[in-house]
């Protein structure tokens, strides 16, 4: 292989591996920007594959399970939302349990889909004229699934509107300072209720992606622990929606090298380098005054009960 089909390549793969991760960390980065840290990422992917791979079994067209799985998973979510917002209860306990139910939930019913293929998968497409540019046209603009140019499209999208509407505004104020946002009439339970689900459903479409476009079948435990590298990105990014797509790209790119580099390094470390990383990101940021330098919400993980301060 020459080096140029090994570059088109490797950055055909990164762009397809990371798009899952994109579109996980978009969601997430809202649902912590409004005060609400989401651990139930892998359990919400994972439901979302299932039922877009048993969606689009059964109805021959891979757009509905992607609908469907996005629907399924924002629904899944809410029961995050209920148990940290309106009980109060503990976010990383509740997330925990997300993630546990939704792995277990998907194995048990995802048994009657086990090693049945998908007639029907996404269509890969390409961008004429932009495939023609040398190098980065056939590894970017050619063959490649809707749903990374979705993906990029939403980064761009969700990073003006937090950061340059009166809805980002009101999400970053719920995140910082609940008690002063709902002084000024937003309604911080609406917010956080909003911005989990927004979580949930962009989990649902990243799992689906997996079942539907990615490896067209249903295995369980196909996220491979992807939800756990959402977290960790979702803070790499600095919860920012543009960063979250470098991020993902990258933790990607580590992913994809894996097996390219086998030859010349250990595949064992190679293959643990995107969870070691993750692992690494976790730890660091942990601290609480490293969290604020990085700019992270200062009311993450804080429940708020109206009237107490």
């Amino acid at each position: 292989m020459s080096w140029e089909s090994w570059v088109i390549s490797t950055l055909s793969r990164t762009l397809a591996y990371g798009t899952p991760l994109l579109l996980a960390t978009l969601g997430e980065i809202y649902a912590e920007r409004s005060g609400v840290l989401n651990l139930g990422v892998e359990g919400m992917m994972i439901v979302g594959a299932l039922t877009g791979f048993a969606v689009a079994s059964q109805t021959g067209n891979p757009w509905f399970g992607v609908l469907a799985a996005g629907v399924v998973s924002g629904a899944f979510s809410l029961l995050h939302a209920f148990a940290s917002v309106t009980l109060r209860a503990n976010q990383v306990v509740s997330g925990l349990a997300l993630t546990m139910f939704g792995l277990g939930l998907s194995g048990v019913i995802g048994r009657a889909y086990e090693g049945r293929p998908l007639m029907h998968s996404l269509d890969k497409i390409s961008i004429p004229l932009l495939e023609k540019i040398p190098v980065l046209g056939p590894a970017i603009f050619q063959d490649q699934n809707p749903l990374v140019y979705i993906g990029i499209g939403l980064a761009i999208l969700l990073w003006f509107v937090l950061f340059k509407t009166r809805i980002g505004i009101s999400i970053r104020a719920v995140g910082e300072d609940p008690a002063t946002a709902d002084s000024l009439g937003i309604n911080v339970e609406r917010i956080r209720y909003s911005c989990v689900m927004v979580g949930g459903v962009m989990a649902g479409i990243a799992g689906a992606y997996l079942s539907v476009a990615y490896r067209p079948s249903w295995t369980d435990g196909m996220t491979a622990g992807m939800g756990w590298i959402v977290i960790a990105l979702t803070i790499f990014a600095f919860w920012n929606p543009l960063s979250g797509m470098f991020g993902a790209y990258f933790f990607a790119a580590l992913f994809v090298l894996s097996f390219r580099l086998q030859a010349w390094l250990s595949p064992e470390l190679l293959k643990a380098m995107p969870y070691f990383l993750a692992i690494v990101v976790l730890i660091v940021v942990s601290r609480g005054t490293l969290q604020k330098r990085m700019g992270a919400p200062s009311a993450l993980t804080l429940p708020y009960t109206r009237g107490e301060d």
